[in-house]
C-alpha cells in the first residue's frame, strides 16, 4: 500500500518550501538553466495536441502551467509543497489566467487524486520524480501519470540524470567525493541522501528510466534538456549572455544533438516522451 509520505519525502517538501522564489527564477533568468526550459518548450509544442486539458504533475511554483495557459490550453497544477501552490496563485493571477488554470492541488504524483483517461496531456518536468523515495513509488508514479491521461495523449516526464552529476562533482562537490560511502552508494545506484545538503534525490541513468514504463505506452522521444552543456554551466552563462552569435550557434547544434542516447544520458535533466496506448 502506497503511504502519502515517508522521511525522504517530508525533507525534500520542506526545502522546496525555502526555495519557491529561487525555482520560480532558475528557469527564466539564467542562461544555463534556460537550456532546460527552453528545449522542454520546443518539445511540448512538437507532440502537445492543439487544445485541451493538461496536467502539470509536480509543477512546483507554475512555470509551465503559466506558460501553457498563456498558450491557451486549460491546465491543472499539482504540487507536494503548499509554499508553491501559493506563489502560483499568485502568478497565475497577476497574468489574469483564473479561467485557464483550471484547478490548484496539493498532491503526490504517486498517488493523483484524479479519474484514468482525465487529461489530454500530462507534464511532470523539472525532475519532480526524481524525488520520489523508494523505487517502488517511482514505478507506481509513473502508472499513475500515465492512468490519468487519455488514449493517445502525451506524456512528458523529466528526470535528472547521474553522469552529469559525477562528470562535474570534482568541480563542484570534491567534499562529498571524498565522502566514500555517499560517493559509492550515488555512482553506483543514484541515490543522493545528501542533496542539498537536506533532501533525497534520486539521479537516473536513461536504461533505468526506461524501464520504468510498460507495455501501456510507446516511447516516442527522448530528450537530454542541457545536452551536451551539462559540464558547462558557468562559461554558458558568461558567453550566451555577451555573445550572441555563441549562442545562436550553439543551441542549432543543441537541437541537432540533443536525442542522441549518448547525449541524453550524459544530461543534467533527461525527458522521456511517451504516448499512451
Amino acid at each position: 500500500m502506497f503511504k502519502m509520505a515517508n522521511n525522504e519525502e517530508r525533507k525534500t517538501k520542506k526545502l522546496y518550501a525555502d526555495i519557491v522564489r529561487k525555482e520560480w527564477n532558475r528557469l527564466k533568468e539564467y542562461s544555463y538553466f534556460r537550456l532546460e526550459f527552453d528545449t522542454t518548450m520546443v518539445f511540448l509544442k512538437k507532440y502537445l495536441p492543439k487544445k485541451g486539458l493538461i496536467l502539470d504533475a509536480g509543477g512546483g511554483p507554475g512555470r509551465y502551467t503559466i506558460e501553457l495557459a498563456k498558450k491557451g490550453y486549460d491546465v491543472v497544477l499539482l504540487d507536494l509543497t503548499p509554499e508553491n501552490l501559493e506563489f502560483a496563485k499568485r502568478k497565475i493571477k497577476k497574468e489574469r489566467l483564473q479561467d485557464k488554470v483550471k484547478a490548484i492541488l496539493e498532491g503526490n504524483i504517486a498517488k493523483l487524486p484524479f479519474k484514468s483517461n482525465t487529461f489530454d496531456a500530462v507534464i511532470c518536468l523539472g525532475g519532480p520524480l526524481s524525488h520520489v523515495h523508494p523505487e517502488k513509488n517511482r514505478k507506481k508514479a509513473i502508472s499513475e501519470l500515465i492512468r490519468v491521461a487519455k488514449k493517445n495523449a502525451p506524456i512528458f516526464i523529466a528526470v535528472m540524470g547521474k553522469f552529469a552529476v559525477i562528470m562535474n562533482s570534482l568541480r563542484f562537490w570534491p567534499e562529498e567525493v571524498k565522502m566514500k560511502k555517499h560517493f559509492e552508494r550515488f555512482s553506483q545506484q543514484g541515490d543522493d541522501y545528501m542533496w542539498r545538503r537536506r533532501g533525497y534525490c534520486h539521479f537516473f541513468e536513461l536504461k533505468e528510466f526506461e524501464n520504468l514504463f510498460d507495455k501501456n505506452v510507446e516511447i516516442v522521444e527522448e530528450v537530454g534538456l542541457e545536452g551536451l552543456a551539462s559540464t558547462s554551466r558557468d562559461i554558458t552563462k558568461k558567453l550566451f549572455r555577451k555573445q550572441p552569435k555563441i549562442a545562436k550557434n550553439w543551441m542549432k547544434m543543441h537541437y541537432k544533438t540533443c536525442t542522441n542516447p549518448t547525449v541524453v544520458d550524459l544530461s543534467a535533466h533527461m525527458m522521456i516522451i511517451v504516448r499512451k496506448k
